[in-house]
């Protein structure tokens, strides 16, 4: 099978690609960078060299592939200039979308988020939610704009479309990976016990390939294999690594009333803020997410949540992120 790849240097990217090369596929994916092509190289992909706004590079990407994955995003918060993240969520989907269609592709599996679900706060979101009708983030609006100018192109293509939870696991050290790895290194001074849904990384490819071969056309499916408690998540790492982390739970009141002006000390200094009115909107409405249909309707089988701390760990300790 010929498929093709956008995004395959990233964390999700790489392990895709990793699972399609392994099931045996001829794959070729977009590179940004000569890192990014390197990258691919090791794993076994050909190589077109552009990114996503680049509709010629696409368009060379796209042309003959059976099934292309549209994985490559862009996922920022407290940004002070979100139309990159815009151009390339949006736009960038806009070019997959048209080459595809021009190349002859069959199938394309677009790589959302479960952030699209916009489930009310406190309620468990599936598929079938009913979207609350506002955004929590810029992010979110993206991705959603992203997703639904996807399916609207169903008449030419097959569109499915697979929308992860938080994907924890080897590779991943940056967005909620980056607070998992602070709070192994002991260097959190507090945290916010919110609820998270996770899916690990090898399942979460898995899952696109699942996808691929037997997903419903028009169909969107969650993938995540646990929901926990930030608190649950420390007590969960202090096992494995055999060790006590006693971070300072503070009050959601307390996140509202520092965002503002944490945002604004790091713009005076000219940095990216860890923590804005966004972020905290975010980080305070948690996500209970259901992938029991990914399950059911796919056959994917989740890793419990203890083995995928477990390798996350294992991973950073390899990569000496952590003693």
């Amino acid at each position: 099978m010929m498929v093709a790849v956008t995004g395959g240097s990233g964390v999700v990217g790489r392990a895709v690609v990793r699972h399609l090369v392994a099931a045996g596929h001829e794959v070729l994916a977009l590179a940004r960078t000569a890192e990014a092509s390197s990258i691919l190289d090791g794993l076994g992909a050909g190589v077109v060299s552009g990114d996503v706004l680049d509709e010629t590079a696409v368009e060379r990407l796209a042309k003959g592939s059976n099934w292309l994955f549209h994985i490559a995003g862009v996922n920022e918060m407290c940004s002070r200039d979100p139309s990159r993240m815009w151009r390339v969520n949006v736009e960038g989907t806009m070019n997959v979308i048209a080459a595809s269609a021009r190349g002859g592709v069959d199938r394309l599996i677009h790589t959302s988020s479960a952030v699209t679900i916009g489930e009310e706060h406190g309620t468990i979101g599936t598929e079938g939610s009913r979207h609350r009708g506002f955004f929590l983030s810029e992010y979110e609006r993206s991705k959603t704009v992203a997703e639904r100018l996807a399916f609207d192109t169903l008449q030419d293509i097959e569109v499915v479309s697979v929308n992860p939870a938080s994907v924890q696991g080897p590779g991943r050290s940056s967005g909620t990976g980056a607070l998992l790895l602070a709070a192994a290194r002991g260097n959190v001074p507090f945290l916010v016990d919110t609820v998270i849904s996770v899916v690990d990384i090898d399942d979460c490819a898995r899952g696109h390939l699942l996808a691929a071969e037997t997903g419903q056309p028009g169909q969107r499916y969650l993938l995540s294999g646990a929901v926990l408690t930030v608190r649950e998540a420390v007590a969960m790492m202090n096992h494995y690594l055999a060790r006590t982390t006693r971070p300072w739970f503070i009050r959601p009141e307390v996140v509202t009333a520092l965002a503002p002006a944490v945002d604004a000390a790091f713009r005076i200094i000219g940095r990216q803020s860890p923590l804005c009115a966004e972020s905290a909107r975010v980080l305070l409405r948690g996500h209970r997410y259901d992938g029991a249909r990914a399950t059911r309707d796919l056959g994917l089988d989740y890793t419990p949540v203890g083995d995928t701390m477990q390798k996350a760990l294992e991973w950073f300790a390899s990569e000496g992120l952590i003693e």
